[in-house]
Formats: C-alpha cells, sequence, structure tokens
C-alpha cells in the first residue's frame, strides 16, 4: 500500500512556509489505519520493549493501538497542565518555535524498555524531548518509530546523535 496517497499536504499551516502534513486521511480510512499499525507492529513486535511512549496529541493515535497489539503498557507525553500527577517536564525547539511535554514522575521505571512511537519526525525537537525525558526517568530507548519522515529536515541527525535506532513508513523528500 503507498501511505504517501493518504498524507493531504497543506500549505502555510501552521505559519506561512511551512507545509503541514495531514494524517487524518490515513485516520478515516481503517484499511490504511489498520495497515500503519500492522507494519509498525511488524518492524517493533521483537524490540523487546515494556512500554510504548507517544506524545501528544498525534503519536497517541499511533502509539496506544500499537501498545495494546503488542500487549505492552502505554506511556503518555503530554502539554503542559493535562497530567493531573506530579509531572517532569522538558522544553524543546520545533521548526516554528518552541514547545514543553510532560509525563508523570512514576510513568517510567529504572531499567525500563522503551519504544517511542510518533506521527511525523521533522526537525526531531519532539524526538529530542522525548528521549530526554525517557531518559532521566531511567527508561532505556529500544527504538523509535515515526509514520512520516521529513527526510529534508535534521531529525534524522538528531536520533543518530543521542544514539537512538529510529525507522519510519513514509519518506517525504
Amino acid at each position: 500500500m503507498n501511505l504517501r496517497h493518504y498524507v493531504r499536504d497543506i500549505p502555510d499551516y501552521p505559519k506561512k512556509g511551512i507545509t503541514f502534513f495531514d494524517i487524518t486521511p490515513i485516520l478515516s480510512t481503517p484499511k490504511a489505519f489498520r495497515y500503519v499499525i500492522d507494519q509498525l507492529y511488524e518492524k517493533y513486535k521483537d524490540c523487546g520493549a515494556d512500554k510504548i511512549v507517544a506524545a501528544d496529541a498525534r503519536g497517541f493515535i499511533f502509539g496506544a493501538p500499537l501498545a495494546l497489539k503488542m500487549g505492552i503498557g502505554f506511556v503518555p507525553i503530554r502539554k503542559p497542565g493535562k497530567l493531573p500527577y506530579k509531572n517532569r517536564c522538558v522544553t524543546y525547539d520545533l521548526e516554528y518555535g518552541s514547545d514543553t511535554l510532560c509525563m508523570h514522575v512514576d510513568a517510567i521505571e529504572q531499567g525500563d524498555k522503551i519504544l517511542m512511537i510518533d506521527d511525523l519526525l521533522a526537525t526531531g525537537g519532539t524526538a529530542e524531548g522525548m528521549i530526554k525525558l525517557i531518559r532521566e526517568a531511567g527508561g532505556e530507548i529500544v527504538g523509535a518509530g515515526f509514520v512520516i519522515q521529513l527526510s529534508f529536515l535534521d531529525g534524522d541527525e538528531v536520533m543518530r546523535a543521542a544514539d537512538v535506532k529510529h525507522d519510519f513508513l513514509i519518506g517525504i523528500d
């Protein structure tokens, strides 16, 4: 299946000069959505992860069903003020600004093996923030999967610099 056909390009969103890669056509097509989860499962079923960590909000869409299919835990990483318990937070840079991510302090235990899942790897800022939160909590990252990777941005270099093995389903040049 050519998943690129299910990604809509929206120019000048969220601001002029940025192209937003919209995954809602994947989500509204059960065959494509199932295919994404099945492909991620095949890539990571033997990675040894105890938990999947995914970032608010689109990472949840893929991370939660994958965790369920793999029979492992799911850890949400959210924006500030969205988690009711004690948090650890990190601020990171984006292609078009900065953002902050938070995680419950007890979501990851020392030595937990973590698989990171997100919808998109662009500049690597969100992934870098997730890596920092996971490692500060004592988690060991066993891999990172992305639905889309934008090869014209630096996310791949960020992942290599952090020594995190990663893969993607759709490459966009």
